[in-house]
């Protein structure tokens, strides 16, 4: 549990929450990427390899981290983008319709 909830179960103040802006960044092609952070505007290439540290830094699990970096530096180093869709399925499983090719 949460310290969070610990204090609200025990029935003791909480903290109030404070919202920071860390700024925002994107990525604008290969090798370029923008940042805002506050009042200063950044762009280019360290910018971009900045964000793909704070990404992988913020992404949950070693093995998600290490997958994700396999996959960028492949698409970086072939060139090719890889398929980026949401289908709603697991792409593993396959109904009776999809094995008769219908």
């Amino acid at each position: 549990m949460s310290e969070f909830d610990d204090r609200r179960i025990a029935g003791r103040p909480t903290e109030t929450f404070v919202y920071r802006d860390r700024g925002s960044m994107a990525t604008i092609g290969r090798s370029r990427a923008v940042a805002e952070i506050g009042k200063v505007r950044l762009s280019g290439f360290l910018v971009w390899l900045t964000w793909l540290l704070v990404h992988i830094y913020y992404l949950v699990d070693f093995r998600n981290r290490t997958i994700v970096i396999i996959n960028w530096a492949w698409s970086y180093l072939t060139y090719r983008r890889g398929a980026r869709l949401i289908t709603g399925r697991d792409a593993t499983t396959r109904t009776a319709t999809d094995a008769r090719g219908l």
